[in-house]
């Protein structure tokens, strides 16, 4: 009876043991995984152990705000490089002046730089997401509008996707909106043909509607530009680090897998036709020499979308409104302090 006694014990004291391990053996109940070496240090970065990133909170999906912190495609992506480098990461909001937070030491990297824009005072990475505008159908068999094909079109009021319609097809097939959300509910209702709006922005705000909405990109109003990273055009051993995990990502499927979490589907635009060449167009925003965003397609910062990477389709409901062209303000001045492995988790 005395060794039964003790067999059960030992028993015990063993299942017990295994739970703690389980839980960490910190009482905690979730795992951590342990932080890689990290791969670049000071100089290199401004601070120990931590990736300083720049975004623009004024540019949902790219980046906003949502429940309190910086949330967005770019989060997430820097948030992943930041991991695959070793280290942890602040998100801070350059607003539209990413070349000042570079220059004053404010920022290691900045993410969401048009390339068609892009600032010579840094260097620039190759594209991570395509940008231009596109125009939008709830089919792929709509077929591509002609300036005789009596085409319509919604677009925000004011924003260079609306001019380039205008530009192209004439004043008459233009439905303005006040808000790229309301472009899509007259798609979705059939009082338009076309949508025109930022590939990125316009995807974002269709899947975002009550239900989402189901749409193809069928053609280009311009020639497709993409978004970069943006380093120091003095610090090479960054460009190199950074830039080699940017690839990474890219190549891996990671990015995709960001890129659909945040707009139900992945983004190519290279093989499109494109309408005529508003590239070089003077109309809604003009765009700025900050190297921001020129297509003047902007989604509110009022999201409340959830977090991670790793839940696909927890998307934001932003209103899908568009910026009209102005150079815009710096927004909040917030900085999220997340860890590498808490993707598109900075908080405030």
């Amino acid at each position: 009876m005395i060794r039964r006694r003790f067999v059960m014990a030992a028993l015990g004291a063993a299942l017990a043991c295994m739970t703690l391990m389980l839980a960490g053996c910190s009482g905690s109940g979730s795992y951590q995984p342990e932080l890689k070496s990290a791969e670049v240090a000071p100089p290199v970065i401004g601070e120990e152990g931590t990736l300083r990133v720049g975004v623009n909170t004024e540019n949902p999906p790219l980046a906003g705000m949502g429940s309190g912190k910086i949330i967005g495609i770019d989060v997430d992506i820097a948030s992943a490089i930041a991991d695959q480098l070793g280290l942890k990461i602040s998100i801070v909001d350059v607003g539209s002046d990413p070349a000042a937070a570079i220059a004053d030491g404010k920022v290691d990297v900045v993410m969401g730089i048009d390339a068609a824009n892009a600032d010579s005072s840094y260097w620039v990475s190759p594209s991570y997401l395509p940008t231009g505008i596109a125009v939008f159908a709830l089919n792929a068999d709509a077929g591509i509008p002609t300036a005789d094909s009596d085409a319509t079109f919604a677009a925000q009021v004011s924003s260079k996707s609306a001019w380039a319609v205008s530009n192209e097809f004439g004043e008459s097939a233009l439905t303005p909106t006040d808000t790229l959300k309301d472009a899509f509910v007259a798609l979705r209702d059939g009082t338009v043909k076309y949508v025109a709006a930022d590939a990125i922005i316009g995807l974002y705000a269709a899947h975002g509607l009550d239900g989402g909405l189901d749409v193809s990109i069928v053609s280009m109003l311009m020639k497709p530009s993409g978004y970069c990273m943006a380093v120091a055009t003095d610090n090479a051993d960054l460009q190199k680090a950074a830039g080699d995990v940017l690839a990474s990502l890219a190549g891996n499927g990671t990015i995709d897998v960001i890129e659909r979490k945040w707009l139900g589907t992945s983004v190519a635009l290279d093989s499109l036709p494109v309408i005529g060449d508003s590239s070089s167009s003077e109309g809604g925003d003009g765009g700025d020499s900050s190297g921001n965003s020129s297509d003047g397609d902007g989604a509110t910062a009022d999201e409340d979308a959830s977090d991670g990477t790793g839940d696909e389709g927890d998307t934001g409901s932003g209103d899908g409104t568009e910026d009209t062209g102005d150079d815009g303000t710096s927004g909040a001045d917030g900085e999220g302090d997340g860890t590498s492995g808490d993707e598109g988790d900075g908080t405030e």
